[in-house]
């Protein structure tokens, strides 16, 4: 049986490709907006590019949606720009990004036992 922040979790699924990306970016460290950016933009080998627009509108719904939050300082960053936002996840914000992942890994799955993705060897 699954847990009511489960349930609640999977209210927002399926979450747009920019917000996904952009929680799997802080599922490792706090960031800034435009280490965001680059960081999804590694991880796709640029394939996704974020506009500022987009990852801005992103990060503000996943603020009011308590996904991601807003923090003050950053440990290590005194030589850091003053002007820069760090955000970090939260654990709803991890809960969300796991349900998201075990979704996309599901259709994975279908997409391979109907032959349109190579099985794994």
């Amino acid at each position: 049986m699954k847990k009511e922040s489960d349930l609640i979790a999977a209210q927002f699924l399926p979450l747009p490709q920019a917000m996904f990306h952009i929680l799997v970016a802080l599922a490792e460290k706090d960031q800034h907006g435009y280490a965001i950016m680059q960081d999804v933009a590694a991880r796709t080998g640029g394939k996704l590019k974020l506009s500022p627009g987009t990852l801005y509108g992103s990060i503000k719904k996943m603020l009011e949606d308590g996904m991601i939050q807003e923090i003050e300082t950053r440990l290590g960053a005194s030589s850091d720009d003053e002007r820069r936002r760090y955000y970090r996840l939260t654990r709803f914000g991890r809960q969300v990004a796991a349900a998201e992942a075990e979704r996309l890994s599901a259709m994975l799955s279908h997409a391979r036992a109907t032959g349109l993705v190579p099985k794994r060897t």
